[in-house]
């Protein structure tokens, strides 16, 4: 059983011409592809629109953002250095009351702890 070389060609020159339609019907026009309105929930709706750019939420929560970070720049950072250094650098201990300064408790230097 032999196939006729030009209906082979033919056929050949037939999917050839398919698939061309095939690729250029893939191609989506600038109005596709069209999806139907997605219903959001409310913690969804919440979100979207918490996010929104001239939201007030957004505003104030920015706004308490930067208040908190410069208090802990402004106020907690140089408070625990201070507190530190008057901790673990300044010797002896004072009694509020009385003004009496506490000297420093000098530990033996024996070798052993018991």
């Amino acid at each position: 059983m032999s196939v006729n070389p030009v209906d082979t060609q033919l056929r050949q020159q037939q999917l050839r011409v398919l698939r061309r339609k095939w690729l250029k019907d893939q191609e989506l026009s600038p109005r596709e592809p069209v999806l139907p309105e997605k219903k959001l929930n409310a913690v969804d709706r919440f979100w979207a629109n918490f996010l929104q750019k001239s939201s007030p939420w957004r505003t104030y929560t920015f706004k308490t953002y930067n208040i908190g970070v410069s208090a802990v720049k402004r106020i907690l950072i140089p408070a625990w250095i201070v507190h530190y250094f008057v901790k673990y650098h300044l010797e002896g201990d004072v009694i509020k009351e009385t003004g009496q300064v506490v000297p420093p408790i000098k530990e033996p230097s024996g070798g052993h702890h018991h």
